[in-house]
C-alpha cells in the first residue's frame, strides 16, 4: 500500500494548480489530506472519481477553514468522521477509514500560532487526542496517524531551532507530548528510516523560505509499533508545489 499525506492548504487552489494530474502520477493508494477548507458540496467530487479515489470529507463547519479529506482507491469496510468532541469536529480535524487489518487516519492538528487562545486550545487537543488515541488503540491496534501535527519533533527537524526555541510548533511542552505520544506506542515513519537534516515539509511564503530551504518538519505518517515489520520506505515529495507544504511517502505491506 502507497499512502499519502498533504496540507494542501486549499483544495481548490491545489487544484487549479494541476494537483489531479500529479495525484494521478503518484499511483497512491490512499491519500490523507488537511486544511482542505471547502465542504464537499463546493468541490467536483467527480474529479477524484474519474481518477479512481473514493472520495471521504470532514469539513469545518467554518466556511474556507481547515477541514480534512481522505480519497483512497481501496474501499473501506467502515468511515468514521471526528473524534467525538464537538469543539474539534466543528473545526474538522478528524477522518478515519477502517480497513481489514489496519486503519487510516487524516488529521489536522490546530496551529497555535496566531493567539494565547489558540495555543491554550491547542495544549487541550494534545491532551484529549492522546487519550482519544490510546482507547482507540483497545479496538483498533494497527493505526496510521497522518497529518499536519503543527509541532517539529527534534531541533532536526527545524532549520533554526535556536531562534524559534519560544515559537508555537516547536515549544518544550509540545515537543514533550510528541515525544511520549511516540512512547506510547507509535514510530516516526519518516525517521525510521531517514536520520538526515534538513528535511523539511513546510515553509513560510516569506522571505523565500522554501528556495533557502529553510522550513519545519511538521507533517508526519505515525504507525502502530505492531506495524513495524511492514514498513518499507518513507520519504518527504519535496517537488509538489501546490501548497505551502508538501506531501510525505509511506509505503506499507
Amino acid at each position: 500500500m502507497k499512502l499519502i499525506s498533504y496540507n494542501v492548504n486549499g483544495i481548490r487552489s491545489a487544484v487549479q494548480k494541476d494537483f489531479i494530474p500529479w495525484l494521478v502520477s503518484t499511483n497512491a493508494d490512499v491519500v490523507c489530506l488537511q486544511e482542505v477548507k471547502a465542504s464537499l458540496d463546493q468541490i467536483e467530487k467527480s474529479l477524484f472519481e474519474a481518477v479512481g479515489y473514493s472520495v471521504y470529507w470532514m469539513p469545518a463547519e467554518r466556511q474556507g477553514y481547515s477541514g480534512v479529506a481522505i480519497l483512497s482507491k481501496i474501499k473501506p469496510q467502515q468511515v468514521t468522521q471526528g473524534c467525538g468532541k464537538a469543539k474539534y469536529d466543528a473545526e474538522g480535524r478528524v477522518l478515519r477509514i477502517d480497513f481489514t487489518d489496519l486503519s487510516i487516519m487524516s488529521v489536522y492538528f490546530p496551529s497555535g500560532s496566531s493567539s494565547e487562545d489558540r495555543q491554550a486550545f491547542k495544549m487541550e487537543w494534545l491532551k484529549d487526542f492522546k487519550v482519544y488515541i490510546l482507547n482507540l488503540k483497545k479496538s483498533i491496534p494497527n493505526l496510521i496517524i497522518s497529518g499536519d501535527y503543527n509541532i517539529c519533533h527534534h531541533p532536526i527537524d527545524i532549520h533554526n531551532p535556536v531562534s524559534n526555541k519560544n515559537s508555537p510548533g516547536f515549544l518544550p511542552e509540545e515537543r514533550e507530548w510528541l515525544s511520549q505520544f511516540l512512547n506510547s506506542g507509535f514510530i516516526d515513519t519518516f525517521r525510521f528510516f531517514n536520520k538526515e537534516s534538513h528535511q523539511y515539509t513546510w515553509w513560510s511564503y516569506r522571505a523565500n523560505a522554501r528556495k533557502k530551504n529553510l522550513g519545519w518538519r511538521i507533517d508526519y505518517h505515525m504507525a502502530s509499533e505492531s506495524l513495524q515489520k511492514r514498513l518499507r520506505r518513507a520519504a518527504i515529495l519535496n517537488q509538489a508545489f501546490h501548497s505551502d507544504h508538501c506531501p510525505i511517502l509511506l509505503e506499507i505491506d
